[in-house]
């Protein structure tokens, strides 16, 4: 128990510290967000690369960083092209690729350069090195890019008639309030979603510490139980219906406790893929990077499972 509570002071200071910044980047949106998700995602990267070494695989790291980061850039499409609209313009206005289009192009061109790499490369298994190379940018790649592509959503791909509806008032001669009162809902989604997904975490832990009696996955993690799984889902949708109530006027009540359960659900699942993975490289942790959490990997797995979901969720549903 002194071990546990130990462990349990030291996660709390980490988050204390951590915390504030995440929230406040993942509010500004823009470069700022960008920079947090792609520096969570090389971290997260590379500790995914040390665990297919401990396999015998030889991950093209360098490589799968440069991936990661195009794929994050694909999701950025735009913002980017505030950056660079200006330079094709003045050259003759050479029509931009569509977000679809440039996701598709580099990620393409990122398959070819790791086959070609590794066409040359000669260090042990060639499908065990492309396999790791490309699954590492995939599984953390991609899938944490759609965080960065939903909070993109609330910019100029915010549906007008949804924002008109919900922006207090507003009127639409004034565009720019309305673009910046729903880019801020985006900043306070993100934000909704790292809470319902740390009250799962919070609610599962203790649920699971006082309540636990069946166990929920032994092979892969033996210390969770069924009863803190339910209440890690009880604890994500009243989270979400909350912040719903709180900060989200654009969401109805029934979207949110979709989200809380898409969270509660996948997002304990996303933690049992990762411990998968941890448990056949033979690693306790993905590394000891961030005391009392672990490595990234460990403290953002739920999040990297869940974001696609939401993503395709909130696009395609909520935002429909």
């Amino acid at each position: 128990m002194t071990t546990q509570l130990s462990n349990l002071t030291l996660r709390v200071a980490v988050a204390v510290v951590g915390i504030p910044g995440l929230l406040l980047a993942s509010y500004a949106g823009g470069v700022y967000f960008f920079a947090l998700t792609a520096a969570i995602g090389v971290l997260a990267l590379r500790e995914f690369y040390s665990m297919t070494e401990a396999k015998g695989a030889s991950p093209q790291r360098g490589v799968g960083i440069a991936g990661l980061l195009c794929v994050f850039l694909a999701f950025f499409h735009e913002q980017l092209q505030y950056f660079i609209l200006p330079f094709f313009i003045e050259h003759g206005g050479v029509s931009l690729l569509t977000k679809l289009q440039l996701f598709i192009t580099l990620f393409f061109l990122t398959l070819v350069i790791v086959l070609l790499v590794e066409l040359f490369r000669n260090r042990g298994s060639v499908i065990a090195n492309a396999g790791a190379t490309i699954m590492g940018i995939v599984y953390v790649g991609v899938f944490l890019g759609t965080l960065l592509g939903l909070r993109e959503l609330y910019g100029m791909e915010f549906p007008v008639s949804l924002a008109m509806a919900h922006a207090n008032g507003l009127s639409p001669m004034a565009d720019d309030a309305v673009r910046a009162t729903t880019y801020a809902w985006g900043g306070w989604t993100v934000i909704s979603i790292f809470a319902s997904l740390w009250m799962c975490d919070t609610m599962a832990y203790f649920g699971g510490m006082t309540m636990g009696k069946h166990k929920l996955f032994v092979r892969v993690s033996p210390n969770k139980t069924w009863e803190g799984a339910v209440w890690g889902f009880l604890g994500a949708v009243a989270t979400m219906l909350l912040m719903r109530h709180l900060v989200l006027p654009y969401v109805a009540v029934h979207q949110a406790a979709i989200i809380g359960l898409i969270i509660g659900v996948f997002g304990q699942i996303g933690d049992l893929v990762e411990s998968a993975l941890k448990r056949d490289a033979g690693m306790k942790d993905s590394s000891s990077l961030i005391p009392g959490h672990g490595g990234v990997l460990d403290r953002f797995d739920s999040l990297i499972f869940v974001a696609p979901i939401l993503y395709l969720y909130i696009d395609f549903v909520v935002l429909s």
